[in-house]
């Protein structure tokens, strides 16, 4: 006789974030570490040429496909909920949780959004990837488009420090304390 799944066991599954949930969160973290790698070394080639063009088309890209999923991830977070935890987290690990993950989905949203705001008023491409081009809704407008840049280049810094101090926390978590905090999200 085989044991039954996480996902067929009624009892287990309320425990575990719904498989839509757990391929967005897989799928988004891919995309969120490659695009700050990309940038991070489109950031040390000469601009206006190859091969930083390139990087930073597959960067935007990626920028806008985050964006459009981070909608569809809290839309389907309102709809399906958080799973329990069989052994609740204490205070303050609690808040240290909620606070990690409201900077993740704020960054998430921060990070296209001054990505738009560099790129539309600049004059610059809003590609995806190479099968069309999002529209300008900002007048040309250098401050704008200077703006823009400097908040998305800090974002980007604050960005790869949460996504870090993120994965430190689900190393503690999984080796140190030995909760099921990474099994909620594991398929």
């Amino acid at each position: 006789m085989t044991s039954p799944t996480l996902d067929s066991d009624p009892s287990e599954s309320r425990y575990r974030f719904d498989r839509v949930q757990r391929w967005l969160h897989w799928i988004m973290a891919a995309l969120i570490v490659v695009a700050i790698a990309l940038g991070a070394i489109s950031s040390f080639l000469p601009a206006g040429h190859q091969p930083r063009q390139g990087i930073l088309e597959i960067h935007k890209s990626l920028g806008f496909t985050i964006f459009a999923l981070l909608i569809v991830r809290v839309v389907w977070r309102l709809v399906a909920g958080e799973p329990l935890y069989r052994a609740p987290l204490g205070r303050l690990t609690h808040l240290a949780s909620r606070a990690g993950h409201v900077a993740l989905y704020g960054l998430m949203l921060f990070m296209p959004v001054t990505g738009y705001l560099y790129s539309a008023p600049g004059g610059f491409s809003l590609p995806w990837f190479g099968l069309f081009q999002w529209p300008r809704l900002l007048a040309h407008d250098d401050n704008l488009s200077a703006l823009g840049k400097l908040l998305h280049d800090r974002g980007g810094w604050v960005i790869a420090v949460v996504v870090a101090v993120h994965l430190a926390a689900v190393a503690w978590h999984q080796w140190i304390k030995r909760d099921e905090v990474l099994s909620r999200m594991t398929g």
